[in-house]
């Protein structure tokens, strides 16, 4: 892949076309920050952040849609219940390997976080040095439900559609995927803490109080299962997007963490 800071590139993974985007250094003059999107991201959607965590940390920073998201492929639809296994478990490493990162950072938001974890728990790859985890989820909770609820309400009754549409080519593969998983009755027994004692490598942990989709329970359970080193940090004040609603704050943490590495 061609590091182009700031341009959109394009990788094939097994045959499926997917938007990315670089800044900063390039993988063999620094390690890289990888980040993984939302449920409802992509690489648009991490707005200036990206950025920002070059300029702050010295480090690259890589960014991806995954499929059926931004300007990616589409996807089919339904998508199953293991979608966020499924990414890490078959697309993550043929993504670091075409983008041929040397040493990474992890960095997940929502269900980024979630195959972050996942990867990182399950993957064995000695490239991954650290992982970041922004308003992660490893369980199902009753307040996650009722916020995917309110969602799909506001994406067929109010403006959500149209907003998302500004940066999803398929606004219903990337909406109905994700919202559609997590409706699904059999989604409730979804529980993915068990890969949190296999991670090996440090963790940071950012989890706004007032988090719609979780509660600090979210992060709570990192202390209970892991083993390696793991920080928590929960925010007053913030919801569902530390790294936009308090990006200062979510900018030194990170470079606070990736110091100590």
């Amino acid at each position: 892949m061609l590091w182009a800071p700031g341009e959109n590139v394009w990788l094939t993974i097994g045959g499926v076309q997917l938007e990315a985007r670089c800044w900063g250094p390039p993988p063999t003059d620094a390690p890289t920050l990888v980040l993984l999107h939302e449920g409802l991201g992509c690489v648009e959607l991490w707005r200036d952040f990206p950025d920002r965590l070059a300029e702050t940390t010295g480090f690259g920073v890589f960014s991806f849609s995954r499929q059926g998201y931004g300007r990616s492929d589409p996807c089919n639809l339904p998508r199953p219940i293991d979608y966020m296994e499924c990414e890490a478990d078959t697309v993550l490493r043929p993504v670091l390997d075409t983008a041929k990162i040397e040493k990474a950072v992890l960095i997940g938001h929502s269900d980024g976080a979630s195959i972050a974890a996942l990867y990182a728990g399950r993957s064995g790859d000695a490239r991954v040095c650290g992982v970041g985890l922004i308003a992660p989820h490893f369980y199902v909770e009753d307040i996650s439900i009722e916020a995917i609820r309110a969602a799909r309400v506001a994406y067929e009754t109010g403006d959500l559609k149209e907003r998302l549409a500004r940066y999803h080519v398929n606004v219903e593969a990337a909406f109905q995927g994700w919202n559609g998983a997590w409706l699904n009755p059999e989604f409730r027994d979804w529980d993915i803490t068990g890969c949190l004692n296999a991670i090996k490598t440090p963790v940071l942990a950012i989890q706004g109080r007032e988090d719609p989709y979780g509660t600090v329970a979210q992060v709570e359970v990192i202390a209970d299962q892991m083993t390696a080193p793991a920080t928590v940090h929960l925010l007053d004040q913030c919801g569902h997007a530390p790294h936009l609603e308090q990006a200062d704050e979510a900018l030194h943490l990170i470079l606070e963490f990736i110091a100590r590495l």
